[in-house]
């Protein structure tokens, strides 16, 4: 039987599914007002202000607050890496899929997935791929595993530009 917050949890995520974020917000904010232990409202509450008030220090306070009321519950990491690459802060972003990689209820593909990402935005190809494979031998679903090695791909491609477009030091001083 559910109670009576879970019950008005669900119908907020109704809402969300309907686009009514006013009415999801006001829900999820009496449901944390009753009970501000609740791991999912604080999830919902820090995606809304992620998503749709762009107030990301709100969001991390109510991301926080979910992993910190029910650290098994995954879906605030998922958020909450979201948040950190959105604002660039690579090392803390690192530091939280550390944590993850402990947490049983969380996909260890979808951690390395991540890890990928950071060595590829920071242009580090060979690391990047490396870490698609790890990701790809954590996983079990077909359809991510195809997704991974067209990541795998692209960063190649990345690395051939890389290759490709670099002029020795020793050229570019012989042209001035």
């Amino acid at each position: 039987m559910t109670t009576q917050f879970e019950q008005t949890y669900l119908e907020a995520e109704a809402d969300i599914r309907n686009s009514n974020y006013h009415e999801a917000f006001h829900k999820y904010e009496s449901i944390l007002y009753e009970e501000p232990g609740y791991a999912p409202a604080h999830n919902s509450m820090g995606w809304i202000f992620r998503t749709q008030f762009d107030n990301y220090e709100k969001a991390e306070t109510h991301f926080q607050a979910a992993i910190q009321a029910d650290p098994l519950y995954p879906h605030p990491y998922f958020h909450y890496a979201g948040l950190l690459i959105d604002l660039e802060r690579f090392d803390e972003l690192k530091k939280l899929l550390e944590k993850c990689l402990k947490v049983t209820t969380i996909d260890k593909s979808w951690v390395y997935y991540r890890y990928a990402l950071i060595a590829e935005i920071d242009g580090n190809y060979k690391e990047a791929a490396k870490q698609y494979n790890t990701a790809i031998l954590n996983c079990i679903n077909n359809d991510k595993i195809k997704d991974y090695q067209a990541d795998i791909e692209r960063c190649k491609i990345k690395e051939d530009i890389v290759v490709e477009t670099a002029t020795p030091i020793s050229q570019e001083t012989k042209t001035v």
